[in-house]
């Protein structure tokens, strides 16, 4: 059983000493008990959620957010491809993106599809423009080999 299923499980046996495992165990996010006693009974309040992203994941969180500005600003898709200034920083951009939950709240929130090609290659769409030629070249299997380079092959 996986780290995460074993909480679940814990959770579900009122037997999860949360606070000696966010000692021992690097967290996705910093929840507080209100969200984890909200989860307790599946029902989780999402702006509370997005609170949660939000200040767990700050630099991923503001890359976000400015992409999200630039298309409210008319962009037709914004794009943030700076390599982050260290592997937290990384960190936080791959655990936005990686976690569907987080990633779809997030999405939710700015009201955009992200797209994410490699550890620091993301893009904002709109969700009305899934069919667009940028949007479909952006996500392309040949995109995403030619967005390849040696200094990216551990990210």
């Amino acid at each position: 059983m996986n780290f995460c299923y074993n909480i679940v499980k814990q959770f579900y046996e009122n037997d999860y000493d949360y606070t000696r495992t966010f000692k021992e165990k690097k967290m996705s996010l910093n929840v507080s008990v209100h969200l984890i006693d909200q989860a307790k009974v599946g029902k989780v309040n999402e702006v509370e959620f997005v609170e949660s992203i939000r200040e767990s994941l700050p630099y991923a969180w503001n890359i976000v957010e400015g992409l999200a500005e630039r298309l409210a600003r008319g962009e037709e898709w914004a794009n943030h491809a700076v390599a982050p200034p260290s592997e937290k920083h990384r960190a936080q951009l791959l655990r936005m993106i990686g976690g569907d939950a987080i990633r779809g709240a997030v999405e939710r929130h700015f009201g955009v599809k992200l797209a994410f090609q490699n550890c620091h290659n993301v893009a904002l769409f709109r969700p009305e423009n899934l069919n667009s030629p940028v949007y479909l070249d952006f996500i392309s299997v040949e995109s995403q080999i030619l967005s390849q380079t040696p200094e990216l092959v551990d990210c």
